[in-house]
């Protein structure tokens, strides 16, 4: 691995449990240096299980990791003063205000930068001196954030940084992770929110029970899945009098009563040969709803497909 261009490089990587269940499958990926890269899943996805053996908290059943050129596991001694960890729960002692939990954590940390300036990246000036068990969720996972950015960490993991956060706090949120990412940070995200994903990431991963669905740049990952255009048919027409749907680029069409659903990967060609009928025929497409496909959409769509995939496997083996 060129450890100067990828800071994470996993190979062939597995994760077992007691009773032979298979967490993590064969999965690889890398990780550039200053890049984003978001990996998501569905709950049970192995999302977790695959982040904790890049934080060298667990050893890999198989396979390889390898952060900034050192396994994380056997030699932790390497990567941990270098990288950061924001895990899905901190679990503070609830009696130590918020200054002092930042200052404890300090002490463990190499490098630390001053208290204070953690907590005012992460709009906690306001509340050092309050408590931790008196912060509310959003606030407790911002403490959670500060005290990963403690060490002014090379790599950052971030498991789950926004939730319990307020639309507000998560706009604050994706603005930091974005300073860093520009200050050469390089970040793993993994989260729920797909809008976050797409919003932040340079390159994501999808999992789906323990293997990689799909990879690569956020806007190939979306362009790879079909627009829709939606309307409804007018009066006196059917749908076999829209021009030949093949011709429009359709690839794909459904039909709820009078409303019509066409699926296409190019949107500009099939949505502009559906105009230029309507207008020759002088009719009007009420409900018309031209949709450029999402990373929710693709998401759905990577997942009901890994699904079925799997469901056919095993029927093929069964037989």
């Amino acid at each position: 691995m060129d450890s100067d261009r990828y800071v994470i490089d996993v190979a062939g990587l597995r994760r077992s449990y007691a009773g032979g269940f298979e967490a993590v499958r064969d999965i690889s990926f890398s990780v550039a240096r200053g890049e984003l890269f978001a990996l998501l899943g569905t709950n049970g996805a192995g999302k977790t299980s695959t982040v904790e053996l890049l934080e060298g908290l667990a050893r890999p059943s198989g396979g390889t990791v390898r952060v900034l050129g050192h396994d994380p596991y056997d030699e932790r001694d390497q990567v941990r003063p270098r990288t950061g960890v924001m895990l899905q729960e901190g679990g503070f002692p609830s009696e130590l205000t918020v200054a002092e939990t930042v200052r404890m954590w300090a002490g463990c940390t190499s490098g630390a930068q001053p208290a204070g300036e953690a907590l005012e990246a992460v709009g906690l000036a306001g509340r050092a001196g309050v408590r931790v068990k008196q912060l509310s969720g959003g606030e407790k996972r911002r403490l959670d954030l500060a005290l990963a950015l403690l060490g002014r960490p090379e790599v950052l993991f971030l498991d789950e940084p926004t939730t319990g956060l307020d639309a507000e706090g998560r706009r604050e949120t994706w603005e930091l992770v974005r300073a860093l990412r520009d200050g050469g940070t390089t970040v793993l995200l993994t989260t729920h929110y797909l809008e976050e994903a797409e919003d932040l990431a340079d390159r994501l991963a999808i999992l789906h029970e323990g293997r990689i669905a799909a990879e690569g740049r956020v806007k190939d990952v979306v362009a790879a899945q079909p627009s829709q255009i939606s309307f409804e048919l007018p009066e006196g027409f059917f749908l076999g009098d829209l021009p030949p749907l093949e011709r429009l680029g359709v690839q794909g069409h459904e039909t709820t009563g009078r409303t019509v659903r066409l699926r296409t990967v190019e949107l500009q060609r099939a949505a502009t040969g559906l105009l230029v009928w309507a207008e020759q025929a002088g009719v009007e497409l009420r409900g018309l709803d031209v949709r450029s496909a999402s990373l929710e959409e693709a998401f759905l769509h990577i997942a009901r497909e890994a699904t079925e995939t799997a469901k056919a496997t095993e029927g093929a083996a069964v037989r």
